[in-house]
């Protein structure tokens, strides 16, 4: 097991994803329904509430923010983010390491925008921040995917959502594509739950005493083969 960090082990894999183009083309996105064949997905979940009026300096919302800036929300046994931790969020390219079989597989990722803003909600003025990340090249989906932190001005309620559309891209392993027609859209599933669930959990935590659990122990580079494959295509395309 190395003593480095993710980010420094995987800086070869991470590098070969800056110039890999998104596998979707975000100017149809109008197209991307349920009636075409995607997969659109909202999910909500309560943070601690605050008091009514701007986010607190070391409340929920903050906190909230903290997780989803670090990318430490996902469930660690499905999904772990790679990425420069000295990068601007903006310029962020990630890379996934998603866990499904037993195996380990590598997918890109990067950031297509960071949302700050305050809104107009069904329940009145809402301060909102976030993000989205879109898939590239190589990955076996196609979309894109939504963080938010949401404060309601008006009544101090916090909610984390989530936001995205999807599509099984192009998969040419068969025993890949097979697994993942069968299986991929109940983990896109878990990873929703799992994911709420989870900042739920840290954020609260954080509230409670200052800081989060560690995360499980950090593996090296899987050698089963098909982690070897999957990164070995990460580095060719």
């Amino acid at each position: 097991m190395s003593d480095k960090p993710l980010w420094e082990q995987y800086r070869t894999q991470i590098d070969a994803l800056e110039a890999r183009p998104i596998n979707f083309d975000l100017e149809r996105r109008h197209e991307y329904t349920t009636a075409n064949g995607w997969n659109v997905d909202d999910y909500a979940a309560d943070l601690p509430p605050e008091p009514p009026g701007p986010p607190l300096p070391n409340g929920s919302w903050e906190a909230g923010k903290t997780m989803l800036r670090d990318y430490k929300f996902p469930p660690p046994d499905l999904i772990t983010g790679i990425f420069y931790p000295d990068r601007p969020l903006e310029q962020r390219v990630m890379l996934l390491r998603g866990r499904f079989l037993g195996l380990s597989f590598y997918f890109g990722v990067r950031i297509g925008a960071v949302i700050d803003m305050q809104r107009e909600g069904a329940h009145g003025p809402e301060q909102v921040w976030g993000y989205n990340y879109q898939t590239l090249e190589g990955h076996f989906e196609r979309g894109q995917i939504e963080f938010l932190l949401v404060k309601r001005l008006n009544t101090g309620a916090v909610l984390f959502e989530i936001h995205a559309f999807s599509q099984t891209g192009v998969i040419r392993n068969p025993f890949y594509a097979v697994g993942f027609k069968l299986f991929g859209r109940p983990l896109q599933k878990r990873f929703a739950r799992d994911a709420m669930a989870r900042m739920q959990q840290l954020v609260q935590q954080e509230l409670t005493t200052g800081s989060t659990a560690a995360g499980p122990p950090i593996q090296a580079i899987s050698s089963d083969a098909g982690a070897r494959e999957k990164l070995d295509e990460l580095e060719e395309s």
